[in-house]
């Protein structure tokens, strides 16, 4: 009974001690967020369910410390932990940053999809540049990020904002995401498969006369391990420009990516999107056109919204939406009412 006792009070004064150690040592402290949005989806397209949920919740660890010497140092870590997910890792990565810029390394976007200006949306979940909430499960996900290595091990380096300018670079050497790190490299020569990933992107944001602007481009060359006469390096662009007058806000994208293929196969991509805010109040509509330049199928989004804040980072949305395809038999229409929640 006696070492019994003395065994829990060792074990104990261990689990005291650990959380000072663990604080001494440690440099950058994370906290904990993430976000949550839920929606309850009725459509009326072909052969799927007509009323479901969707959702998509995330989880994120991340913090940083400042250096006597102005170096910033942080981390970030981001999880997907709907459904079968099962706690993946989506991002994760650390930073470093000061006058002299910053550079992120690890699994985070590249230069060209931070830089990226996005339009206006009904809501940012379902028509915004990487919309996670899909409405329609024929037609597939209808965005316009240009984030090919979103989910590769990558170096980007991004100036510092001079005269509201800003820069950035990005290089991944392949796009392949089943070994990373300690697992080491996957294996070379493989077909279909991007290597040498260069990203550059420039953006601007100012005012005028009391217009809010923001204007970006962004470029995007990855290079094929094992070329063939279907495949091509991937090659991929972007341009676009936001406005805000007052409570009004007007913003146009188009982008263009030849999918990797060779020949006559480039996908073309143009959103415009508005809103109006007022209050906690914000209405948005959005039209997003895409083609394919090797079938000249067309796909074409519409998308109005409300939103309502009802409290920091939460908001409740309702969406009414309508894709039409010539690659789909009907178009189809679908409804959306969920909320938003920041934690």
């Amino acid at each position: 009974m006696k070492k019994l006792m003395l065994s829990a009070a060792v074990a104990a004064l261990a689990l005291s001690a650990a959380p000072a150690m663990a604080q001494d040592e440690s440099g950058v402290k994370l906290n904990l967020g993430g976000s949550f949005n839920g929606y309850v989806n009725y459509t009326n397209e072909d052969n799927v369910h007509a009323l479901d949920i969707l959702r998509e919740t995330e989880v994120q660890f991340g913090g940083e410390t400042t250096l006597d010497n102005g170096l910033t140092v942080g981390a970030n870590i981001l999880a997907d932990v709907d459904g079968n997910e099962d706690f993946s890792i989506d991002e994760s990565y650390a930073y470093f940053s000061g006058t002299w810029g910053r550079v992120n390394f690890g699994t985070e976007d590249g230069a060209a999809y931070l830089l990226q200006v996005a339009a206006p949306s009904a809501d940012n979940n379902i028509d915004g540049i990487r919309g996670d909430i899909n409405p329609f499960a024929t037609f597939g996900a209808l965005n316009y990020a240009n984030s090919v290595a979103e989910d590769a091990d990558k170096i980007t380096y991004l100036t510092p904002v001079f005269s509201g300018f800003q820069a950035g670079l990005s290089f991944a050497p392949e796009n392949n995401v089943t070994s990373r790190g300690r697992l080491g490299n996957s294996a070379e020569n493989t077909v279909a498969q991007l290597e040498d990933i260069y990203e550059v992107a420039a953006r601007y944001e100012g005012e005028f006369s009391g217009v809010g602007f923001a204007a970006g481009a962004g470029y995007t060359n990855g290079s094929q391990e094992v070329p063939t006469v279907v495949n091509d390096d991937f090659k991929e662009w972007n341009v676009g420009v936001d406005a805000n007058i007052g409570a009004f806000g007007l913003g146009a994208v188009y982008t263009e990516n030849n999918q990797s293929l060779a020949g006559s196969n480039d996908e073309q991509t143009w959103v415009v999107g508005a809103d109006y805010t007022t209050g906690a109040y914000t209405l948005g509509a959005s039209y997003l056109n895409q083609e394919q330049d090797a079938t000249g199928n067309e796909t074409e989004r519409y998308a109005v919204g409300a939103q309502y804040s009802y409290g920091p980072g939460m908001s409740f949305r309702g969406t009414v939406s309508n894709v039409d395809s010539d690659t789909a038999a009907d178009d189809a229409t679908a409804v959306t009412v969920g909320t938003s929640i920041n934690f």
